[in-house]
């Protein structure tokens, strides 16, 4: 029988369940067209914070893009199951979202753009995953059950919102509670104000890790983790800290990761799921942030210790 809980933190299953893997390795295809269409027009802000999306009342999307003289947006809607492209003067289209190749969704996209007199052009090959396959070429990735697509953006919907209450004695730099298409996580990253040691990898990569962070976030497994999961990680990681103990006492430190994980399955079933994910926030931000030799003082207002 179905809870309030379940309502509100739905059940997502792990990457084993073949509908909801297939599901979410298409919609991770599809955003990172409309991502790309964001990178492609959004000023360069620090992080890549122009190019991520925001958790809206029924999906995610884009910020305002600038075209010209002209703006638009682009907005995944999971409870309506259409793709809603919105312009400055008016003009609105929308896209169904079913069960079609990531090819076809990509055609479609671009055509629309071009018939709302905003074209772009931008690289059709996905990244952060393995093996991927051009934009244009994917006829691989199909599968679209909205269920599954609307339970995913409720989870996201609920830990944006405390993931944004967790932000409020934090007065230093930190950004927006944002999706990452690449990624396919949502995220929050709190600064030191520091420089962190140069990075190896690509320029994205090196701009988003040129200064110490502490990052939370959530997302629906990938790698060796596959299950969903709240995670934490400190760049660059201060001795000690994956041996630091945390709460609530279902997470732990992922060794392979590097990261601590909270698993959903463990918050959506706890007594209070806001609760034991602040527990989290809070507890790993701690640790890392005083083993890290953070100046604490400077950036809280105030911090309830767990």
């Amino acid at each position: 029988m179905a809870t309030a809980s379940d309502e509100i933190w739905p059940a997502l299953p792990a990457l084993a369940d073949d509908a909801w893997k297939d599901t979410y390795a298409t919609l991770h295809m599809w955003t990172q067209v409309v991502g790309k269409v964001a990178l492609a027009l959004a000023p360069p802000l620090n992080h890549s914070w122009a190019i991520a999306m925001q958790v809206t009342p029924c999906g995610i999307a884009t910020r305002t893009l600038p075209h010209r003289h002209r703006s638009f947006t682009m907005q995944f809607d999971f409870v309506e199951h259409q793709l809603e492209i919105r312009a400055s003067d008016g003009d609105t289209r929308t896209l169904a979202l079913r069960p079609q190749t990531v090819a076809d969704f990509y055609r479609e996209v671009m055509a629309t753009l071009d018939g709302m007199n905003l074209p772009v052009k931008i690289w059709p090959m996905p990244v952060e995953i393995p093996s991927p396959i051009r934009f244009d070429l994917d006829t691989v990735h199909r599968s679209y059950d909205p269920a599954y697509a609307n339970r995913w953006w409720r989870v996201l919907a609920q830990a944006a919102r405390v993931f944004t209450v967790s932000q409020c004695s934090f007065i230093g730099k930190c950004s927006p509670v944002h999706f990452f298409w690449g990624s396919f996580d949502l995220a929050v990253t709190r600064f030191s104000g520091r420089l962190a040691p140069p990075r190896e990898g690509p320029a994205f990569m090196r701009d988003a890790y040129s200064h110490e962070v502490i990052s939370h976030g959530f997302w629906p497994g990938s790698g060796p983790l596959l299950e969903p999961a709240f995670y934490s990680y400190a760049v660059p990681e201060p001795a000690g800290l994956n041996e630091a103990r945390v709460l609530p006492e279902t997470a732990y430190y992922h060794r392979e990761l590097g990261e601590f994980i909270l698993p959903y399955e463990a918050i959506r079933t706890a007594a209070s799921p806001d609760e034991a994910i602040l527990a989290f926030v809070n507890t790993t931000y701690d640790r890392a942030a005083t083993l890290a030799g953070w100046d604490r003082a400077a950036l809280q207002r105030s911090f309830k210790y767990v």
